[in-house]
């Protein structure tokens, strides 16, 4: 290992753990989604089960299974908690920029660590790096299988092709039949672009297909012979009919994913967009003369773009949008920039007064909502003073350094270094200053921590108007499954209920005839906790 290989791993590990690993458990699971997942891992590891995922004790068939086995393993080696629940997306986003690394220094060589970089600080990679959840295990492997399909376009050996049918076909036990999907549509497009037709059937190669299935099919045939309902749940109604219905209630504007895509790709978005232009512009005019030998460098920007477009424009024409759907798209901007950064550097190119303004604004601006993240969840004003001109005055003195630097003789060469700085100041000023509130405001573990405060023995849990993010929270912060009230699973048995304080008469209703004493009261969330007795307990 060479001096500056030691040097680009240690940076390298040293972003990585501070950007992915570092705080994983200062605030705990949030949302519906990440307990949930968390909770199914553990109900498979307490059941020695790899195969059929539960909830409650119940078979739980939307997702596959990789982030499953992937938090099994955690929690074998770390014991069950928050931290390790979002350990596997952590160490799927490091796996991710190493790869990048790897493969600019393979094809690419002289940005390697700025590609790396890039993809790590993208604001997308950072948040789901640090979510329990299956669109990292995703985006990962299908971003890796997408760096797999160029290696061998370009070099021409088998074992990258190999490489890429492995990789989607973990992204196929990730989150279903999107990952080939999106592949096929990806190179289809390029084939398209570049006229490569004999590059998209040269893809189809038998022992790459025969590897694919080999990964992926084993799973879904044993789940459906131990579930027969699994082709209904999971490809009828949570692909097809979640892609073509609003049945999820998740309905956004067509354009939806436009913003949201700019917002993932800070801070690099304004470098980002002119990568892209350049790329379509150099593209446009070549495409009518091409040249006798493929010009790999203009087609795999080429190929970039059709990576970064085809997830947007798929998830677009759905009926059900969220913000992670579109993170298999977000490396496809990093490495786009970074080959745009290679071309930039070797001709020592001068960079245009408004894309630095812009770019220094950008990438400043997250300082300011990063001190004030934990005035905003809990919805109270920042204080006025000192307080706001800090932060005020940090964002400005970022923004000049970085104007300052990208308009001096170093230009291009600087990007990486000063575009880090506001990465790691945003980062750092959540982890230090918004932590708590997250955790109070967001979170059920400091609830589930004041219920069992207050018994005396382990209760059944029961909810009353609570959201699923509380629900699905206190079912994996117990580890018991929570019975909700307007479903009518009301506990026959003394039990402990969950309800907001707007819920009170709802309440009354529910438990007439029945002892009930009133034991708390958890401000942040608005919620009531509550002692109900047996339906048979005399008064």
């Amino acid at each position: 290992m060479t001096a500056r290989t030691r040097t680009d791993a240690l940076l390298l590990a040293g972003f990585c753990a501070f950007l992915f690993f570092y705080g994983l458990g200062q605030f705990g699971l949030i949302g519906a989604d990440e307990p949930r997942y968390a909770q199914v891992a553990r109900e498979m590891l307490e059941r020695h089960d790899w195969v059929t995922p539960t909830l409650g004790g119940h078979a739980w068939l939307e997702k596959p299974p990789l982030y499953y086995w992937q938090a099994m393993l955690a929690f074998s080696l770390f014991s069950v908690s928050d931290v390790a629940a979002r350990i596997p997306s952590a160490i799927d986003a490091t796996l991710l920029v190493i790869a990048v690394y790897l493969f600019f220094r393979k094809f690419r060589r002289g940005v390697e660590v700025d590609a790396a970089l890039i993809t790590a600080s993208c604001a997308a990679m950072i948040g789901y790096a640090r979510a329990a959840s299956t669109d990292m295990p995703l985006a990962a492997a299908f971003s890796i299988g997408m760096l797999a399909w160029w290696a061998w376009r370009e070099s021409g050996k088998r074992i990258y092709l190999a490489a890429f049918y492995v990789c989607i076909a973990l992204g196929m036990l990730a989150k279903g039949p999107v990952a080939p999907v999106l592949a096929a549509f990806v190179i289809l497009l390029f084939a398209a672009a570049t006229r490569e037709w004999r590059a998209l059937l040269r893809t189809l190669w038998l022992p790459g297909i025969l590897l694919f299935c080999a990964v992926s099919v084993p799973w879904y045939i044993a789940v459906q012979l131990r579930n027969p309902q699994f082709f209904r749940e999971f490809i009828l109604e949570h692909n097809l009919a979640r892609f073509s219905t609003n049945l999820y209630h998740h309905p956004e504007p067509f354009w939806y994913y436009l913003p949201v895509t700019a917002l993932a790709l800070v801070p690099w978005i304004v470098f980002i967009i002119a990568a892209i232009a350049e790329s379509v512009r150099v593209w446009w005019r070549e495409r009518k003369s091409p040249p006798t030998e493929p010009d790999f460098q203009l087609q795999f920007r080429v190929f970039a773009c059709c990576w970064l477009v085809v997830p947007v424009v798929f998830f677009s024409l759905s009926r059900s949008k969220l913000p992670g759907y579109i993170l298999p798209a977000i490396p496809a901007g990093a490495v786009l920039l970074a080959d745009y950064l290679l071309t930039h550097l070797e001709q020592k190119s001068p960079i245009s007064k408004w894309m630095v303004l812009a770019h220094a604004l950008i990438a400043s601006a997250p300082i300011v909502p990063a001190v004030l993240v934990g005035f905003a969840v809990t919805r109270r004003r920042p204080p006025a003073g000192p307080f706001m001109f800090f932060a005020l005055a940090m964002t400005f003195v970022v923004c000049v350094a970085i104007v300052l630097t990208l308009l001096s003789r170093l230009r291009f060469r600087m990007l990486r270094f000063v575009t880090l700085i506001p990465v790691v100041l945003a980062v750092g000023a959540v982890l230090k200053l918004g932590t708590t509130a997250i955790d109070q405001r967001l979170s059920a573990r400091p609830l589930a921590v004041e219920l069992a405060s207050v018994e005396t023995q382990r209760l059944p849990l029961a909810v009353c108007g609570a959201s699923r993010e509380v629900e699905f929270g206190l079912s994996f912060y117990r580890n018991q499954a929570i019975s909700r009230y307007e479903s009518g699973e009301v506990p026959a048995g003394q039990h402990l209920l969950v309800a907001p304080t707007a819920w009170m008469d709802n309440v009354a209703k529910a438990t007439a005839g029945r002892r009930v004493s009133f034991l708390g009261h958890y401000a942040p969330q608005g919620l009531d906790y509550y002692w109900v007795a047996a339906a048979n307990a005399s008064h």
